[in-house]
């Protein structure tokens, strides 16, 4: 695919479509890779962004109880040594 370069006050840019930004989850920054004469774009996944600030709220609600045991019953933990 073949794009044009932008002027973007004083740089110059990429214009990429709401097709291609929907198409690899573009929201507002991506990874920038230079390598071997190639510049590659890529989105950056961050899936467990803001699980801290989540997860202190599930605490200070108590909603924060184990759904599986910590130990199971059948745990052999011989066989570890």
């Amino acid at each position: 695919m073949e794009t044009a370069i932008i002027k973007i006050g004083n740089s110059k840019g990429l214009r990429l479509s709401k097709t291609i930004l929907e198409k690899y989850n573009i929201k507002d920054k991506v990874e920038m890779i230079l390598e071997k004469g190639q510049i590659i774009l890529r989105p950056i996944d961050r899936p467990r962004e803001n699980w801290e600030e989540a997860f202190k709220e599930l605490n200070a609600n108590n909603d924060d109880e184990l759904l599986l045991d910590d130990v199971f019953d059948d745990e052999n933990f011989e066989e570890w040594n």
